[in-house]
């Protein structure tokens, strides 16, 4: 599992390669979370278009990643997941969440329909 972290302004952006699976993502939340506190971003993406597998501990960190901009008053979002990804996601109920930008939002809600 890589992670490359990017800041453009007040935005983080995580561009998550390879597998998130129970191994990576304690690594991948620290260093997330740290980035998003010690850089005091108010807006972090996920951007999942190097994920090629995630199981629930993705989802885990999905949440968690969200609880923390939540209490930061800052916003999550999710970019670029694949269709198979976006099921996972949809099925443990996190399309209700605001992650989406508009377009994958969209193409979630048509999904879900």
């Amino acid at each position: 599992m890589q992670l490359e972290l990017t800041k453009h302004d007040d935005r983080l952006v995580a561009r998550l390669i390879g597998e998130l699976d129970h191994h990576a993502a304690a690594e991948v939340r620290e260093r997330i979370d740290n980035a998003v506190l010690q850089q005091r971003c108010r807006r972090l993406t996920l951007d999942f278009s190097g994920l090629t597998f995630m199981d629930s501990s993705g989802i885990g960190l999905i949440m968690g990643r969200y609880r923390l901009m939540h209490s930061c008053g800052g916003t999550l979002q999710i970019e670029n997941a694949s269709q198979r990804l976006e099921t996972v996601i949809r099925l443990a109920g996190l399309e209700k969440l605001p992650i989406w930008d508009e377009t994958e939002r969209k193409k979630t809600h048509e999904t879900c329909q």
